[in-house]
């Protein structure tokens, strides 16, 4: 029998997880038996009887089958892998080019949950937008509770209270859920993306789109915005500048796959900010989209809130960990023949997709190529 081992998180700030009760079921349905460390969901609410009601055990088991995760393993944990292990995780593969080393040097399978193809048989393993909704959702409460204004229109014998106005940058995954989120709690919402495509949803979620020129080029494929020339994005910056001048809240979700997060608010735009705004920067662990940004703080500069709490998923960890398991059972059910054994075929196109390493070598094209480049040795 196939067997799957769920560690606990070891990475600082880390309480999401990498199977839920419910995933449980779903892998003893197929075949694949599945231990879960002590603790391994307490802080996304799983308790340990949980997991054993849905049919795991409860113990470590790092010579299992298949060891999955949310966050890429420790070269403590990958010492602890077995020759020829497949490994399931985020990566991120061009921030971490030792790790990819480490994780081939172990003759680990490995499976990066960010190289998943966006193509319509993998939506339902794409961990990359189930996590970027969770973000998109949280930016907009933390906006809110940052803010020394209400969000809604309210006419009061007092007199009325006008909506929050909101910016928002990027209108992927992210900042479409930010702009649905904003709009139920009653803000007036613009938004900008380097993809002209954008601009139907935007409009369907009810905010204005903010056109600039030459936006019409800027989609790659996937779905992906193509890294923007300086050009466009000083473009972008002219046409957005006045409306980051009047915003309460602005939400930053721009990024490039592999690439630093282009440079959108700069601190001479914070600067004609109004006193109170904010702003929250989902790009922050890739370079941040803010110039003022700083991973993991909250600061208030030119009297504008800036928000840098990086894994803004992590916040949320119940539902955060529901969506991931999910997106790791159904990319693991490509690995399984009928009766739970692992297929030894990767050709398939969503598994060849994402295979990091494997057999002792790097398989990832692009991996390949960006580990050969002089600034990566």
């Amino acid at each position: 029998m196939t067997t799957a081992f769920v560690p606990k998180e070891s990475a600082a700030g880390e309480t999401r997880v990498a199977a839920s009760p419910e995933t449980v079921k779903q892998f003893a349905k197929a075949g694949v038996k599945v231990a879960v460390e002590s603790g391994a969901g307490e802080r996304a609410s799983f308790t340990d009887a949980a997991y054993q009601a849905a049919g795991a055990t409860i113990g470590a088991a790092w010579d299992a089958d298949i060891v999955l995760k949310v966050q890429p393993p420790s070269k403590a944990e990958i010492a602890k892998l077995r020759a020829g292990a497949r490994v399931v995780s985020f990566v991120t593969p061009s921030a971490n080019p030792e790790l990819v080393r480490s994780l081939a040097d172990a003759k680990s399978t490995s499976f990066a949950m960010d190289l998943v193809p966006r193509i319509t048989r993998a939506q339902s393993m794409d961990a990359l937008s189930s996590q970027a909704t969770v973000a998109g959702y949280k930016a907009v409460l933390l906006a809110a509770a940052n803010s020394p204004r209400m969000c809604p229109l309210l006419m009061t014998a007092a007199g009325t209270v006008p909506p929050a106005k909101v910016v928002i940058f990027g209108a992927g995954v992210a900042g479409l859920m930010a702009i649905g989120i904003a709009r139920r709690l009653g803000c007036t919402i613009e938004a900008t993306d380097v993809r002209r495509a954008a601009k139907e949803q935007v409009e369907s979620l009810g905010a204005r789109f903010i056109d600039v020129p030459g936006a019409a080029d800027m989609e790659g494929s996937g779905g992906y915005a193509k890294e923007q020339s300086e050009e466009f994005l000083k473009r972008q910056r002219e046409e957005v500048a006045k409306r980051v001048a009047d915003a309460d809240i602005v939400i930053t979700t721009a990024q490039v796959p592999g690439k630093k997060a282009p440079r959108l608010v700069s601190e001479e735009m914070v600067r004609s900010m109004k006193q109170g705004a904010v702003i929250v920067d989902l790009a922050v662990e890739s370079g941040g989209n803010c110039a003022l940004s700083v991973p993991g703080e909250i600061a208030v500069r030119h009297g504008v809130t800036i928000i840098g709490i990086a894994n803004l998923p992590a916040t949320v960890p119940l539902q955060a960990s529901e969506l991931y398991a999910r997106n790791v059972l159904a990319l693991v059910r490509l690995m399984l023949e009928k009766d739970g054994a692992l297929k030894a075929d990767l050709s398939d196109e969503v598994l060849a997709g994402c295979l990091l390493t494997h057999a002792g070598e790097i398989k990832h094209a692009a991996t390949v190529a960006a580990l050969a480049a002089p600034s990566a040795r």
